[in-house]
């Protein structure tokens, strides 16, 4: 079932940019312009978790928070604020949010928030050197990469594009989650650095006569897996 993410934010290009983000990582996205309509579309048991801005219109984020840990609902609430100071971190963890983000903030730093307030009480996996799928292999401190034995020289961009994979075997990942996670762009620039950087690793990969591993998910993104 998907998961439903109710969004709280008044400025509509940072509220966009959550909601297409979410809905590219396939979450199903509501909005809320304001704290009013937040408090009512929050309190809907079918809602999984609530990313809600600090200073709203009607209703400011933290007595939005107030109202909704008073009336017993416990839905995860991630609050992002412009407000980034310690101090500003613990009076809305001490309000009831489950995790504070300051703005300007990754979009990958806020899924990935966000996928753990979801699945809180699972454990989290520890830090690995070496990534595989299929017959391909990946050192992390030696940075060397091999398929069924055969040694494949990466540039460092590549190297990280495929680390990432390796990171998500048989996921699709977007085009926003691979901007940021690799290129560390925060804004869409426009260009095909991302189908180039594919093509050339996609070639380096299947160069000794090797079945594809990396797939393009027509518009939704791209998926290393075996078919």
């Amino acid at each position: 079932m998907t998961q439903r993410i109710l969004i709280v934010e008044d400025d509509e290009t940072t509220g966009s940019y959550i909601a297409r983000g979410l809905d590219e990582a396939g979450f199903g996205v509501e909005r809320a312009r304001d704290g009013r309509d937040g408090l009512f579309m929050a309190s809907d048991a079918a809602i999984d978790a609530v990313i809600l801005d600090r200073m709203l219109p009607g209703i400011d984020g933290l007595a939005v928070l107030a109202a909704l840990r008073a009336a017993g609902i416990a839905t995860p609430v991630l609050l992002l604020s412009a407000l980034g100071t310690p101090d500003d971190r613990l009076t809305g963890l001490e309000a009831g949010a489950d995790d504070y983000l300051a703005k300007p903030f990754l979009f990958g730093e806020l899924l990935a928030r966000l996928k753990l307030l979801l699945r809180r009480g699972q454990p989290v996996a520890g830090p690995v050197t070496t990534l595989a799928f299929a017959d391909l292999e990946m050192d992390l401190l030696s940075r060397k990469v091999r398929r069924g034995g055969r040694a494949i020289a990466l540039q460092p961009r590549e190297f990280r594009l495929l680390e990432y994979m390796l990171r998500h075997p048989e996921q699709v990942i977007t085009r926003t989650i691979l901007l940021e996670g690799v290129w560390d762009y925060h804004f869409d620039p426009g260009t095909n650095v991302i189908d180039v950087h594919i093509g050339r690793l996609r070639r380096k990969l299947e160069e000794g006569g090797e079945p594809p591993l990396l797939h393009t998910v027509r518009g939704a993104g791209y998926r290393l897996g075996l078919a």
